[in-house]
């Protein structure tokens, strides 16, 4: 009997990529910048790990993320295949040893469900910050219940035009996961013991197979906050010029509202092919400072991209699902045009349109004032606008903030505008009705004096006697 060896060929792993390979934790987060070789490290993570006997799924939410992986994979297994030790169907994007549950799976997530009816002993979801969380939560946990299995996730922090392509619920849910991962690590470490999770943070400067000249000449075309999340790979809670922070809208959050005193709705088209920004809001009593004062609370961030007809509809569906007093929108930019497509959608609505005599930054900065001192609240999670207001840097950013600018129109005109509203105080128990005046008041001895039997009663005649 003849036997062949057979060399499988794996690319040399560079110093960050061998740190999570070598983690034994059952559950790792991988924080990487754009080509710093993140992808490629999981391959190889998934190489071994189907040499050594384990089914691995890899999942991504676009099918050319997919095929990257797939084609290192398939490098790294060219000698098996070729050998026909092992099976390769390029249709499904699997690699298998038949007879055994030894393979290898390439799969698309943008539909969470799309995963479904599978199991691993290695599940890695890559670019896992655009995928919906359901694809871990419902539906990837799941799966490595036969053999207690391990699970990856990768990510680069998401920028503002990043997050348009996400299908996750909160777009800020894997820096979420990375943090609470490194709480749970530092917390192990301090017991002594091996963390069943950990975290793994490298950037683009720290592949050493790039470009070094070609990785600074594009980090001069890209914008200071987009350079810090896409090429350093930094989660950003906080950006340095913003109006807003994320603690500020979390320390002014609430789940209810009171009764409302007036409700708008906002809106801001883009002008082309972007987004229109339709924010919905409305003031009313708020004692969470000690006394009670109007406040503003944003209700609903209904912003959408699509063809005029289809914005328009969205904002007479809001105006009259919040039970809307007035819709606002810019005159300089459209005014008229905006108010013909909306009553094209319904004439009765209440339209007023507002000027914008001062620049984006100077408009907004009294409503940021406004959540500075606790005068604004979000009602539940606004994810779109927050992640707008937390990443918009005024005088440098270069795009257009349509959800700021639909949410300064409608609180400018509801807290900040020439009609003062006064505070409404809620009451348990309404006020008592005066008592009626009796006819003996003015007497020496009241009525309200007299012994029961006194009191006056009408009866069937309709005439007033004593009883």
């Amino acid at each position: 009997m003849i036997f062949r060896r057979l060399r499988v060929r794996l690319k040399t792993p560079h110093p960050r990529q061998q740190a999570f390979l070598d983690s034994k934790a059952k559950r790792k987060v991988v924080r990487a910048g754009r080509r710093s070789g993140k992808t490629t490290g999981v391959a190889i993570l998934a190489a071994q790990a189907f040499l050594a006997g384990q089914r691995v799924l890899y999942a991504a939410p676009t099918m050319e993320q997919t095929l990257h992986f797939w084609k290192e994979v398939k490098r790294a297994l060219a000698a098996l295949i070729d050998a026909g030790i092992v099976t390769k169907n390029e249709t499904e994007h699997v690699i298998e040893r038949v007879g055994t549950d030894q393979s290898i799976k390439a799969k698309t997530a943008w539909n969470a469900d799309t995963l479904r009816g599978d199991h691993a002993d290695l599940l890695i979801l890559d670019e896992w910050q655009l995928m919906e969380e359901t694809a871990w939560e419902d539906v990837g946990a799941p799966m490595l219940l036969d053999n207690d299995g391990d699970a990856v996730f990768v990510y680069t922090p998401p920028s503002l035009r990043s997050q348009e392509q996400s299908r996750a619920r909160d777009p800020r849910h894997a820096a979420k996961m990375y943090k609470h991962f490194l709480e749970e690590q530092r917390e192990a470490a301090a017991a002594g013991e091996q963390p069943r999770c950990e975290v793994f943070h490298f950037t683009s400067h720290d592949n050493p197979h790039i470009s070094k000249r070609a990785l600074a000449e594009i980090s001069r075309d890209m914008t200071r906050l987009s350079y810090r999340q896409e090429i350093l790979a930094e989660d950003m809670d906080e950006v340095p010029g913003a109006l807003w922070t994320i603690m500020l809208l979390d320390n002014g959050r609430v789940h209810q509202h009171p009764r409302l005193v007036r409700v708008a709705v906002g809106v801001d088209p883009s002008g082309g092919p972007g987004e229109c920004g339709i924010i919905v809001a409305g003031i009313g009593p708020c004692s969470c400072k000690g006394t009670t004062e109007i406040h503003g609370f944003v209700l609903e961030d209904r912003s959408r991209k699509g063809p005029p007809d289809k914005w328009a509809q969205e904002v007479v569906a809001a105006y009259y699902r919040n039970h809307a007093d007035r819709i606002f929108a810019e005159k300089n930019f459209g005014g008229d045009m905006v108010e013909a497509t909306l009553r094209t959608v319904d004439r009765s609505i209440s339209f007023q349109s507002v000027s914008a005599s001062r620049g984006k930054a100077v408009r907004a900065e009294p409503i940021a004032a406004l959540y500075e001192q606790g005068k604004v609240h979000h009602v539940g999670r606004l994810d779109g606008l927050e992640n707008e207001m937390i990443s918009w840097q005024p005088g440098i950013s270069s795009w257009s903030p349509n959800r700021i600018d639909a949410l300064v129109w409608v609180l400018t005109e509801l807290m900040t505008g020439q009609t003062s509203y006064e505070p409404v105080i809620a009451s348990v128990d309404p006020q008592p009705e005066p008592r009626r005046r009796s006819i003996f008041a003015d007497r020496p001895n009241p009525i309200e004096d007299w012994p029961k039997h006194f009191r006056l009663r009408r009866d069937g005649s309709g005439r007033r006697t004593l009883w």
